[in-house]
Formats: C-alpha cells, structure tokens, sequence
C-alpha cells in the first residue's frame, strides 16, 4: 500500500518538474486514484474497553425476537435492558456499572478520533456499487447503503477502513458489506454524526460509532458491534458478532538450529475452546436422555455452564460429562439445551442443541 502511494507522488512531481502543463492533469488524476487504491495511512480506531462489548447504548437496550449476541451487552446511564430472552447474550451484561461508563468514556475517546482523522476522500451518499481501500471517507452529511459496498485490503490485514457520515447512516434492505483480499471487519470503523439504521436482513460489517442512537431491523447480522453514545440500541431477530482481528505468523528462513513452537498461554490464547455437544436423536420424546459435554484448550478450561432453557442447570472444571434430563412435567413444544465453555484466557465457545416434547411432561436434573 505505501509503495503505490510512493509511486503516484513521485510520479506527479516528476511531470511538474519536467513540464509544468502537466500539473493540472495530475492532480485531476489523484481523485479516482484516491478512491480506486493509492488510500493511505488510516489508523486504527483506539476503541479501549468499548472494544470488549458487541452491543453499548446510552438509554435503553432493547431486544425483539430470539437474536444471538457473541460479545458483552453494556449500558449506561440508563437503566433498561430488555428482551434477554428470548434474545441470547454469548457474553456478560453490564447495566449501569462501572464497567459500563468506562467503556461508554471509551467510546467517547474513539468515536472523537474517528472524527479528527484527516479524511482520504469525500464520498456520495450512496456507497452501493463502489470497491474501496484502506483510507479515510468523509460525507459532510449522511452515508446510504444500496446494494454491495466491497472493501479490498489489496493482501494487507492490518488495512483499515474509516467511515465519517456528518448526520444518519441509513442500509437498504438486503444490502451488504464484502471483504476481500485480507481485509479485516475489525478494521471498519462507521463514525455517525447522529443515529444509523441497517435495513432488514442486510449483511453489515464494521464497529458503528452513534452520537444518537442504532437499529438494527429485522434479520440484519452484523459482524462488528453497535455503538450509541447517548441513546438506544433497538434489536430485532438479529446475529450481532463482536469482531476480533485474526493473528498472523510470520514467516521465516530455516535455520540449522531446531525451533520449538511454544505452548500457547492464557497470556496469547484468542481463541475460544473446541467444545462438543451430543444428544439423543429421541431426546425429548422419552421420559429422559443424557446431553454428553466434551470440550478442550490449550491453555486449560475454567468453566463449563450448561443452561436448558436459559436457567443454569450445571457448572463445572470437567472437560468430559454427562447431564441426565428427565422431561417429566415438561411442557410440550421446542426447547434449547446451550452450552458454554471458557478457557483460563476468557475466551468462550457457545454450542446450542434443540429438543421437542411431545407429552405433557418441569425437568428434573440429576447431575
């Protein structure tokens, strides 16, 4: 990326030199290139605390249908979390605590530095159809979605993309973020003057930065997180992923001296535990069945919670166990049997299992 960024420079100043009526072509020349692929030096966005949550709101944070949420729900100052369930939190809750107005300070923090970073290139208001690099995108007033916007990292993981709106954020219906070439969504940072909306079962990629407020209609998914300094996150039915870079190994020239590859550690392990979750296929249509638990890390298990129908039934250190479930009393319909299992670095791995009763039958566990 900074090489090509080297050449077009050198290049312009070159024509200058050698023929000063060249000048006004190449700067009429820098605007496509500006935002076909000689972007430049954006920076990551320093989200601090903010960065552990998927979803952070002002006031409220309110929920409508079984959406899933892996990251940490946070609010502050307000006081009212709703729709949990049947809304799934793979991840903690703060509500009016301290952890909450750190990361709400946090978000202050980055959602201030987005604003302030010197912008690559104005865009339109409709970034549908475009393909763009690393760089900074500034619209004086609102940013629109129709269609694909396509992000290429041009083979670079750590490039990042920085989206200024001065007002709204507002994504069509089925519209969609694409990232290729290496490029990363915890590297897409949308900094919104006022509130965003993303369309119904639109695919959304990227840490959303509100002054005001976010919705997220029905069936959107977004890999990233929703962020309102001062309003509320409104949910409905949606897959909210809290985005996490991939770690790269660098390469190197063998050497005659034997390496070792070290055991990974609580201290470098970012990834979640390998977990298995096995039921019967006649699971709730006899009188009991056993859910078998297996899970593994390398840097060890903490904790393994077994939760059926979103009440915790059983938490334990073992990596290998059987919960028996007798359905007796259970009412008849479709019920969830969620598994989470942490490692001693924090990580988790969810896996989640459904049964149907068919008979009249309040589960009695008895591990």
């Amino acid at each position: 990326m900074g090489q090509q960024t080297d050449t077009v420079t050198v290049s312009a100043r070159g024509s200058r030199r050698r023929r000063r009526g060249f000048g006004l072509a190449a700067l009429v020349l820098t605007v496509p290139l500006a935002l076909a692929g000689v972007a430049g030096a954006a920076s990551p966005v320093p989200l601090g605390t903010a960065g552990n949550f998927a979803v952070l709101a002002g006031s409220t944070v309110t929920n409508t249908g079984p959406s899933v949420i892996t990251g940490d729900v946070g609010l502050s100052p307000g006081t009212s979390v709703t729709g949990f369930p049947p809304g799934i939190v793979n991840g903690a809750q703060h509500v009016t605590d301290a952890v909450a107005g750190t990361a709400q300070t946090d978000l202050t923090t980055a959602y201030n530095a987005a604003a302030a970073a010197p912008p690559t290139a104005s865009v339109s208001a409709d970034l549908g159809g475009q393909t763009l690099v690393s760089g900074v995108y500034n619209s004086a007033s609102s940013l629109g979605l129709t269609g694909a916007l396509t992000l290429d990292a041009k083979g670079d993981g750590n490039a990042v993309f920085i989206f200024q709106a001065g007002s709204t954020l507002t994504t069509a219906s089925a519209s969609s973020v694409n990232l290729v070439n290496g490029a990363q969504a915890c590297n897409v940072f949308w900094q919104v003057g006022s509130s965003a909306s993303l369309g119904t079962n639109s695919k959304f990629i990227g840490t959303v930065m509100a002054l005001t407020s976010v919705a997220a209609t029905t069936g959107a998914t977004i890999d990233g997180r929703l962020l309102a300094r001062n309003a509320a996150v409104t949910l409905d039915t949606n897959t909210i992923k809290r985005a996490t870079c991939a770690t790269t190994t660098p390469t190197t020239t063998p050497t005659t001296t034997p390496t070792t590859t070290p055991k990974p550690t609580s201290s470098n392990d970012r990834h979640g535990p390998r977990l298995s979750v096995t039921i019967p296929a006649t699971a709730g249509t006899a009188g009991s069945f056993v859910v078998r638990v297996k899970t593994s890390d390398s840097s060890g298990i903490r904790r393994v919670d077994v939760f059926i129908d979103g009440k915790r039934v059983k938490r334990t250190t073992s990596t290998r166990f059987s919960v028996p479930v007798s359905v007796a009393g259970l009412r008849p319909g479709r019920h969830t049997i969620r598994v989470v299992s942490t490692d001693r670095a924090g990580n988790r791995r969810t896996v989640t299992r459904t049964f149907t009763v068919r008979s009249t039958t309040v589960p009695r566990f008895t591990g």
